[in-house]
């Protein structure tokens, strides 16, 4: 992770004193740098796992993940990001987009240099990225259930990155095309099972610990897995008063006021559904581990189950 991150910094970087204080802005601010890691670990499992072009990918990833922060906190006007002001909040959205443009466009030479199914993979990625960005955006269409459109968005918009940096980590080690492949869906399912959690985090924690503002997808108008739970037991007549008063606020109250969005988010917190929602990414993680049994047993294979279950721990 060392070598990675030295790596990162000099993609992010370009000598140039008007573009390099937004094109390094979230890589500064820190991160997880979940993705990177997992091709790391996945590497492992390769006869080459130190071999340069491991490296290459995992730099692609954080890269390709940046990039997508930038545009996501200019559509969700989101102050915050990592615990700093995100860019948009501090450059504008122009030079945000910009500059996620700009790290979209590194990670695709770097992607090149590893030859044209690279390219085609990743492009593929991207793609499924975008896609999942666009069903959010877009909605619901009718006839359709919230609760499986959204799961699509995770796995598209979440989950396609995550398999993808598993699959990597993988071929760009002389792995098999067969483990790559298990790796890969193993990866989609925990970038499921993150973002479900992550759902939890937002209504449980505070921003000072997230570095990211509570709430702000309820402020938005779009309905996390808790809510959909919520809307889900309401449809199906199950729904308990704290419920339906929390569906109610939503539904009506103006969630540009701090104090109306904090009301919800503290009654979100009380209810049973945030500890549903954990559940369900539990199942997610069961089923990534799943995959895993065709991983001849290793002590990178134990791994990989600690990093399926980090996803839904962090929530709790």
């Amino acid at each position: 992770m060392d070598v990675v991150e030295r790596m990162l910094a000099a993609q992010v970087s370009f000598d140039d004193l008007q573009v390099d204080p937004a094109t390094s802005h979230l890589a500064q601010a820190g991160g997880k740098r979940l993705r990177p890691l997992l091709v790391l670990l996945a590497a492992q499992l390769g006869p080459r796992p130190q071999d340069p072009a491991v490296y290459d990918a995992a730099v692609v990833v954080e890269l390709t993940h940046l990039a997508s922060l930038y545009h996501d906190d200019v559509m969700d006007e989101a102050p915050m990001r990592r615990g700093v002001p995100s860019a948009q909040a501090k450059f504008g959205n122009s030079v945000a987009i910009l500059a996620g443009d700009v790290l979209f466009s590194r990670a695709s030479i770097l992607m090149a240099g590893l030859g044209p199914r690279a390219v085609r993979l990743h492009a593929r990625t991207f793609e499924r990225l975008c896609q999942g960005q666009l069903h959010e955006t877009i909605g619901v269409r009718q006839g359709q259930s919230p609760k499986g459109h959204y799961i699509r968005v995770l796995q598209d918009k979440t989950g396609s990155l995550i398999a993808a940096s598993a699959m990597y980590g993988v071929l760009y080690s002389g792995g098999s095309e067969e483990l790559a492949n298990v790796l890969a869906a193993y990866g989609e399912r925990v970038g499921v099972a993150f973002q479900i959690a992550d759902d939890v985090i937002d209504i449980r924690s505070d921003g000072a610990t997230t570095g990211k503002t509570p709430g702000t997808d309820l402020r938005e108008g779009v309905d996390t897995m808790p809510v959909l739970l919520l809307r889900e037991q309401r449809e199906a007549g199950t729904i308990d008063a704290a419920g339906e008063e929390i569906l109610r606020e939503l539904d009506h109250a103006d969630l540009n006021s701090d104090a109306a969005l904090g009301e919800v988010v503290d009654r979100l917190r009380r209810h049973p559904v945030l500890e549903q929602t954990e559940r369900m990414a539990l199942a997610w993680v069961a089923d990534a581990e799943n995959h895993l049994v065709r991983v001849p047993p290793s002590a990178i294979r134990d791994a990989l189950v600690d990093f399926a279950r980090m996803a839904v721990n962090r929530a709790s």
